[in-house]
């Protein structure tokens, strides 16, 4: 039997599973086609509920007041890693992963979201210096909180621990379109926009009744910049 930590791990290989498959494809698409790394910088933005977190009880709470903080609209800046193999001129894969690099305030505590998905990609123009792309596919959300607390002996030795809140993950559409400009040689910018739908992400979250975001449907904007692994 798997203990609950290599459950977890398990998990885990499994969400990342279409970055493995998306790169071991690499040789493949140098061959018929090309392939694309990439790193990107944007933000992703989902409404919020309107509702709190009691800071004394960590309850939900309905108006904010001297202990019931808001919950905040989902923003930021988020950050992205992305493999694309084309095995022609204009039909190809991809996949992605969208995260937050550091910890936000969700009310009294902390939260960190991420996004990843496995996208069958189409340019219906592709030239030299310009690509016009769409991409569509599939994949998942994680939504993570927690908050810090700290001991101290006396007032010399103090020592902090993170404490896990809840978690919950979802299943995610996805849909983007961007146009990719090769600056020099292979190198390129690709500005592109994003529309995921992702049922349960104004749910809530663990055994607590906080609803995470006041929609299912998130924005997005990243701007890309990598390099092309190909004939150009």
């Amino acid at each position: 039997m798997l203990t609950g930590e290599e459950t977890t791990d398990v998990k885990r290989v499994y969400r990342y599973l279409p970055f493995v498959l998306v790169l071991s494809c690499a040789p493949l698409a140098r061959a018929q086609g090309s392939f694309d790394l990439a790193l990107g910088f944007g933000t992703q933005h989902a409404k919020a509920t309107g509702t709190g977190i009691d800071s004394s009880t960590f309850e939900p709470c309905a108006t904010a007041s001297s202990t019931c903080e808001l919950t905040p609209a989902l923003g930021g800046l988020f950050m992205g890693f992305e493999g694309d193999a084309m095995l022609n001129k204009h039909m190809g894969f991809g996949g992605e992963l969208n995260f937050q690099p550091s910890k936000g305030n969700y009310g009294p505590i902390q939260y960190r979201e991420l996004f990843y998905d496995f996208d069958y990609l189409y340019a219906p123009i592709n030239r030299k210096n310009l690509q016009l792309r769409f991409e569509g596919g599939v994949g998942g959300a994680h939504f993570g909180t927690s908050y810090t607390e700290t001991a101290c002996v006396g007032s010399a030795v103090c020592q902090s621990e993170t404490v896990s809140v809840g978690s919950s993950s979802h299943f995610q559409v996805h849909v983007g379109a961007g146009v990719q400009f090769y600056v020099k040689d292979h190198f390129f910018i690709r500005p592109q926009f994003d529309f995921r739908e992702v049922p349960g992400l104004s749910g809530t979250y663990g055994s607590s009744s906080v609803y995470q975001y006041g929609t299912n449907q998130v924005l997005g904007f990243t701007v890309w910049v990598g390099y092309n692994f190909g004939e150009m």
